[in-house]
């Protein structure tokens, strides 16, 4: 395909890496001459030309929703003959905005979002596989074509991805509650941290960095993300509120009465729906988490020691089904956790041990 990227930030410069790579010629868009210099260094295409609109066969946009809609109106007009799509993460918004336009051309648009990013934006952050093995969401209006569906269809299985049909509504009531809460929560979170002393924060384990990492996203796409899906984020922490505000309430039972049994039950319920939530979660390959055997190993802080720990568990036949790694504090070493299957546990316990690695079962 002639594929034109609007916008060379991470999910743009991404795509453009990905889809460069399947052979595809990609040309890339962007108002900041930096960015687009730096995704076309990286390699995810070549700077558009002002003659090429006829020539497109897809146009992803792939900017900022508060502008999006705009974006994508222009592209209509732009480019004729080419399937218009976008990767905002709210679509709702850009969708109703785009059709109240009455633009001509609208059977040529479909919706999109791959459930993928990072922390970090930009450009210099894209990678190729970013989309691999990820949902792709495609997000049909009333108006797209057949044809349009299907092109967007096979955008997300070029690059790796899954393609999921859903309406708008879908899928930003999805979003609100498994991307757009975590972020606020993550980032409130964090927030706290600025008002706590360092010799606390010395003491920090990978508790604190799991639950703050996505903290560091972008403050102002952020911003726009959440502004576009207000009213059903809005929906998702009001209930969390509550939650907070009887947690506080068991708390300041507590302070005043020695291990209060209700308030004690109360804050123990409260973690127990955490612990139900999560099993929620799908595990490897979809579906229902499994229990699997955590094998915790001490890796000295030197060039190649995880290497040749992935490389003793390959030889004693044993695969890895998730591993956490984490630092500890003050000392040069690592503790990396590996999960696998609970028959193998004691067998890589004892193949381990005897490479002579410092290991704990758990």
């Amino acid at each position: 395909m002639r594929v034109r990227v609007v916008g060379a930030g991470l999910l743009g410069a991404s795509l453009g890496l990905a889809l460069t790579s399947e052979g595809h010629d990609v040309s890339l868009d962007d108002t900041s001459p930096l960015a687009l210099s730096l995704a076309a260094g990286l390699g995810a295409g070549t700077r558009a030309t002002a003659t090429e609109g006829e020539e497109i066969d897809l146009v992803v946009v792939a900017t900022p929703p508060d502008v999006t809609a705009d974006v994508v109106c222009a592209e209509l007009d732009r480019c004729p003959g080419a399937v218009i799509t976008d990767v905002a993460s709210v679509k709702s918004h850009v969708i109703d905005t785009v059709l109240a336009s009455g633009q001509p051309g609208l059977e040529r648009f479909v919706g999109a979002h791959p459930m993928a990013g990072k922390e970090r934006s930009g450009a210099p952050n894209a990678d190729g596989d970013l989309f691999r093995g990820r949902p792709f969401v495609v997000v049909p209006t009333e108006h797209s074509s057949r044809t349009a569906t299907e092109r967007v269809t096979n955008l997300a299985v070029e690059v790796g991805a899954m393609p999921i049909i859903m309406s708008a509504a879908e899928h930003d009531d999805a979003v609100a509650a498994v991307s757009h809460l975590p972020q606020v929560v993550s980032s409130l979170l964090a927030a706290r941290l600025q008002d706590v002393p360092e010799g606390a924060l010395d003491l920090s384990g990978q508790g604190l960095r799991d639950t703050t990492r996505i903290a560091k996203s972008d403050p102002m796409l952020w911003a726009t993300i959440l502004a576009a899906n207000a009213p059903r984020v809005r929906a998702h922490l009001a209930p969390l509120q509550r939650s907070l505000q009887a947690a506080i309430s068991y708390l300041d039972t507590c302070a005043t009465s020695h291990y209060p049994p209700a308030a004690v039950a109360g804050l123990a319920a409260l973690i127990e729906a955490g612990s139900a939530g999560v099993a929620r979660i799908p595990g490897k390959h979809g579906g229902a988490q499994r229990a699997y055997a955590e094998i915790v190993v001490y890796v000295p802080d030197r060039p190649g020691e995880l290497a040749r720990l992935f490389a003793d568990v390959g030889e004693a036949g044993v695969n890895i089904e998730d591993v956490r790694l984490e630092h500890a504090a003050a000392a040069a070493v690592g503790l990396a956790t590996i999960s696998v299957d609970p028959a193998a546990g004691d067998r890589l316990t004892d193949y381990l041990s005897e490479r002579e690695w410092s290991v704990v079962q758990r």
